[in-house]
Parts: structure tokens; sequence; C-alpha cells
């Protein structure tokens, strides 16, 4: 198993490459495209690759083939895309959407039920009025 060193030094090496394919991109004006100019590996792009176009293209994502170079475990160390939305977005949608336990929400013990006394007087209160 590779440690944390490892792959903070494979994560450099994707950055660089990443750096130098955009960089070094060859760019068809008559086409309106962007082009790979050599092979990158770990990127996953072949000379002559389209890397970037003004219709119906999926632009490379650095995120999916930085998941692709990880092991399945840690995969979830890394962000969702911007494009999907992120953690702020996951956090208002989902987590704060949540019922948790409040002390307005929680239900109230049940009460035990008052025992009826006898009233003072017959019930009439505490008045002493004689009646004729």
């Amino acid at each position: 198993m590779t440690s944390g060193k490892e792959y903070a030094q494979i994560i450099e090496k994707l950055k660089q490459q990443w750096k130098i394919l955009w960089r070094d991109r060859i760019d068809d004006r008559l086409r309106a495209e962007g082009i790979a100019d050599k092979d990158y590996s770990l990127l996953f792009v072949e000379r002559g690759t389209v890397i970037v176009a003004t219709r119906k293209y999926k632009p490379l994502d650095f995120s999916e083939i930085l998941q692709q170079h990880l092991p399945p475990c840690e995969s979830y160390v890394t962000p969702p895309k911007p494009t999907i939305g992120g953690w702020g977005k996951f956090v208002r949608n989902v987590l704060n959407k949540q019922k948790g336990f409040t002390r307005r929400m929680r239900p109230e013990p049940p009460k035990p039920a008052k025992k009826v006394q006898q009233r003072k007087k017959g019930g009439r209160g505490w008045l002493h009025l004689k009646r004729k």
C-alpha cells in the first residue's frame, strides 16, 4: 500500500502535466479546437486528442483523472466537482433539510392525570354567604 507522500508526489506530477498540456496545446483556429501536442500518459491523453472545442464537447476534468489514480478507499477525500455543486451546496440542500431534535421539536413527556379532589363547600367556592 502506498503512503500519503507517494500520493502527494503523484498529484504533483499530475498537476505539472496538466499545466504543460494546457500551455503547450496546439490551437486550431479554423476548427476552433485545442489539440494535445504530445502524449500525456498520466492524464490519459494521446497526441492529437482534442482537449477543448466550442461545440458538443465534454472537456477534460482534472478531478476525474485524479480519482482514477487514487485507490477506491481514498477517493472520498476528493471534493465533488464544482459543476455538481461542492460541499457547500451539499450542506445547504441535504444536511440543513434533515430534521434534528431540538427543544421545540421534542415530544413532551406525558403528564400524569390529575386526580379530581372533592371541592370545598360543594363547589360553591370560598364565599361564606348565607342563603335564606
